[in-house]
């Protein structure tokens, strides 16, 4: 050994307290743990400090907090920090200063959640952004840490923009602002929208200071409804109502634009403040209307897809963006009030006649029942008074029955001639809706297409026959079939009626007729062209006893006459009779028997 080392610090080493296992040379041990003691932190059991990150990795993050052994805290802790890196501050709470291991044990979590409460309250008041871990969904919104304390974020404050997908967000860290705190249920509302709006406002008012009129901007599709999109122009939002997107027929809006969809917008209005943009899709293209065939011209015929029904008529696209108007009027020849959809529906492919066409105004009429020929044309050949058809019976009135013989051709009955002999109240006495009947053409009104039809005049009129049975004082057995009170209905042979008032409705025995009662009746009146026969049971009786007065006081009359003839011829005493006074009996005669023949 060299004599360095035995006159060096090895000779004062004491080998003694070696042995004992006391190594710290001329130091005592107490001063030796002092010093340590001081080189360390003071740290208790349940409280909150700050540590330096010294490791980590996927599963665990090393904290040295100064203390004589570094703490460990699950990675999972810091899942609202994805940017933790080695070095971050990190505020850490003592759960045990050693564990059975010897090991220092931290939680990151309870050191958050002691603060957190005054934190929020802190970033409230400051409008201070903070950062929060989205842990899940809930209804309306989204569940996010912040500080270890559960918030809310609602769905609306998420972005700008209405969120499609919230899943998406689960798992995400994000920037926060506290809108709202609820002291009493310590409930916290916070918002990322609210951090983007200020920056967008900024870019909203560039922008719109900027609009005019007929610009054409590139948007993107935000949000589609039923009567429009709305269309992002870069912070500031636009709507494409339904009529603006196509100039064809547009059901939803979807069938022509797609969620996030860039495209060309025009600005066709704006209000006042510039907060109600109103864009245009289709004017950015020609009008259908100006591409047009332009040999196209009224009376053509063109084929075309319905798109719209009513009512009233159905709008057929012939084009894209070019409808025309078929009229309920033009669907068929035939009068009767129908709708259009009896005809076609919506999808249908039709072809159609041009009627009218105005280029300017954009407007077009069509037809198609001017694809068949009218009927009413050469209604006098087909149709000619006096020819016999069949029809059906299509609308009851009250003075008659309405026909249609075939289609656009329509007649009517009058309710007179039905028959010859009944009297009909009303046509459904006689017929029914939907009944084929047979007419016969008595009249053609070829400007108003109208023709007056008959029933009756298929057979002959039977009043030329009663004129000779039914004569004024002949007596016929009738029945009584209807009482009214003006009189009674007689039913008369030959299925012909009477009508009898209650005056002559008196029987012999001063009692009246009653209904259905079978009795003789005298005509005492005739009409042929009214077709009327007005009949009497009492004046049967009344004109015998009449004729059997009159001729009594006939038979007194004449012998009255004769006693007095007598008287004058007998008492003159003629010795002679001359050729005068033959004469003279000779007239009285003549004139007797007349005046005997007269009362008789």
């Amino acid at each position: 050994m060299s004599e360095e080392l035995k006159n060096g610090p090895v000779e004062n080493f004491d080998w003694d307290a070696y042995e004992k296992g006391e190594v710290y040379g001329d130091k005592s041990h107490e001063e030796l743990v002092n010093t340590y003691d001081q080189s360390l932190n003071t740290v208790k059991d349940k409280e909150v400090i700050e540590g330096t990150v010294i490791a980590l990795n996927k599963r665990e993050v090393v904290v040295n907090i100064g203390y004589k052994s570094d703490g460990i805290i699950p990675m999972s802790e810091f899942r609202y920090n994805p940017d933790l890196k080695v070095g971050d501050k990190v505020e850490v709470y003592i759960e045990n200063q050693e564990d059975k291991k010897g090991q220092l044990v931290l939680s990151h979590k309870k050191a958050r959640a002691t603060r957190s409460w005054d934190r929020v309250n802190s970033a409230l008041e400051n409008d201070e952004i903070i950062k929060g871990y989205i842990k899940c969904r809930t209804k309306g919104g989204m569940i996010v840490d912040v500080f270890g304390i559960e918030a809310f974020l609602p769905g609306s404050q998420i972005d700008v923009k209405p969120i499609r997908d919230y899943d998406v967000f689960v798992g995400k860290t994000m920037e926060f602002k506290v809108v709202k705190i609820n002291q009493e249920f310590k409930n916290v509302v916070v918002s990322h929208k609210a951090l983007i709006e200020a920056e967008l406002e900024q870019q909203k008012k560039e922008i719109i200071a900027k609009l005019e009129k007929g610009q054409v901007l590139e948007g993107t599709v935000k949000n589609i409804t039923s009567y429009g999109v709305f269309i992002d122009l870069g912070g500031v939002d636009g709507l494409i109502h339904i009529t603006d997107l196509s100039w064809g027929r547009v059901s939803h809006p979807e069938e022509v634009v797609s969620l996030d969809q860039k495209l060309n917008v025009v600005i066709l209005d704006f209000d006042d403040e510039k907060k109600r943009i109103a864009l245009g899709l289709k004017q950015l293209q020609p009008h259908p209307w100006d591409a047009l065939d332009p040999n196209l011209k009224v009376g053509d015929k063109v084929k075309g897809k319905v798109v719209v029904m009513a009512d009233y008529g159905a709008f057929v696209e012939i084009a894209p963006g070019v409808e025309g108007l078929i009229h309920v009027s033009e669907m068929s020849w035939s009068q009767h009030l129908r709708s259009a959809q009896d005809f076609m529906k919506v999808g249908d492919e039709v072809e159609a006649v041009i009627l009218t066409l105005d280029r300017e105004e954009r407007k077009m009429s069509l037809g198609i029942k001017q694809l068949k020929p009218d009927p009413w044309e050469n209604i006098e050949e087909k149709y000619a008074v006096g020819s016999r058809h069949h029809a059906k019976v299509r609308n009851f009135t009250n003075f008659g029955v309405f026909v249609e013989l075939e289609e656009g051709v329509d007649g009517l009955i009058h309710i007179s001639d039905l028959s010859w002999t009944k009297k009909i109240k009303h046509p459904s006495e006689f017929t029914q809706i939907g009944a084929d009947i047979e007419v016969q053409v008595l009249e053609i009104d070829k400007e108003n297409r109208r023709l007056s039809l008959g029933h009756k005049q298929l057979e002959e009129n039977p009043w030329d026959v009663f004129e000779n049975i039914f004569t004024v004082d002949s007596i016929h057995e009738g029945t009584i079939v209807e009482m009214l009170d003006k009189g009674a209905v007689i039913a008369l042979p030959y299925g012909v009626e009477g009508f009898a008032t209650p005056k002559h409705l008196v029987k012999q025995d001063g009692t009246q007729a009653q209904l259905e009662e079978k009795l003789p009746f005298k005509v005492i009146e005739f009409n042929k062209d009214a077709k009327r026969i007005i009949l009497s049971h009492s004046r049967i009786f009344e004109d015998e006893a009449k004729a059997e007065a009159k001729k009594e006081s006939a038979a007194k009359k004449a012998a009255k006459k004769a006693a007095k003839a007598e008287d004058t011829i007998v008492t003159p005493q003629v010795e002679k009779t001359t050729l005068g006074d033959i004469d003279a009996l000779a007239a009285l005669k003549e004139k007797l028997e007349a005046e005997d023949k007269n009362n008789k």
